[in-house]
C-alpha cells in the first residue's frame, strides 16, 4: 500500500497508509489531519484541502492529461498562501506511483 506523508507547519510529519484510489484529502480526513477539512467532499467547490507538492513529485500528481484543471485553478485562487506548488488534495489520487509522496500543509515553511 502506498505511503503518504504530511508535513505540518510545526515541523512534525505524519506518515500514513494511503489506499490506492483514495485522494490525499480523503486520506487526511479519515486520519484526522486537522489542517485538511475537505468541506466540499472532493467536489471542487472549496479549497479546504489545499496542499503544497514538492517539485520532484509535481508531475506524478497531475491528471493523465498533464495539467491542473481550470476548475482546480479557480478554487486554488481562494486558497490561503497560494504557491506555484499548490494543489487541491481532492484532485491527487493515490496509487503505487505516488508511494512516498510528501505534501506540506498550508502555513508550512518550505522552500518549494
Amino acid at each position: 500500500m502506498p505511503k503518504l506523508t504530511f508535513l505540518h507547519k510545526d515541523g512534525n510529519t505524519t506518515e500514513l497508509d494511503a489506499p490506492e484510489g483514495l485522494s490525499v484529502m480523503e486520506v487526511a480526513v479519515q486520519n484526522d489531519i486537522e489542517e485538511i477539512e475537505g468541506a466540499c467532499g472532493g467536489s471542487l467547490a472549496c479549497a479546504t484541502c489545499h496542499v503544497y507538492v514538492h517539485p520532484d513529485w509535481w508531475d506524478k500528481t497531475l491528471p493523465e492529461d498533464g495539467d491542473v484543471s481550470e476548475d482546480e485553478e479557480d478554487m486554488l485562487d481562494l486558497a490561503f498562501d497560494l504557491r506555484k506548488c499548490s494543489r487541491l488534495g481532492c484532485q491527487i489520487i493515490m496509487d503505487e506511483e505516488k508511494d512516498g509522496l510528501t505534501v506540506a500543509l498550508p502555513g508550512t515553511k518550505v522552500d518549494w
